[in-house]
């Protein structure tokens, strides 16, 4: 591990997909804006709207702050921030792949 730096692989074990999440602990202190160049938001699709509810009493079994589900045109969501503010979704779309 190199000083001022971690990082944590997630891996799935079936198709490999790797999702690598890091620290920097040399930030300057400030907090994520959206409208800065790089990272805007993160989404997961799940297989259908029973697993979107089973995320949201998850949340509410752990106390994360989360939006309710949100019913849009494209499908229905659920979005909450991690502590530095970068917001992440969790969708179900019956015709997304």
């Amino acid at each position: 591990m190199q000083a001022g730096w971690q990082a944590i692989l997630l891996i799935h074990p079936a198709s490999r997909t790797i999702l690598e999440v890091q620290q920097h602990d040399d930030n300057r202190g400030e907090l994520f804006d959206p409208r800065r160049t790089g990272f805007d938001h993160m989404g997961f699709k799940v297989d259908d709207r029973a697993e979107l509810d089973a995320w949201l009493s998850r949340f509410e079994q752990l106390g994360v702050r989360h939006s309710p589900i949100v019913e849009r045109d494209y499908g229905a969501v659920l979005t909450f921030k991690d502590p530095d503010g970068i917001q992440f979704e969790i969708f179900y779309r019956a015709d997304h792949p």
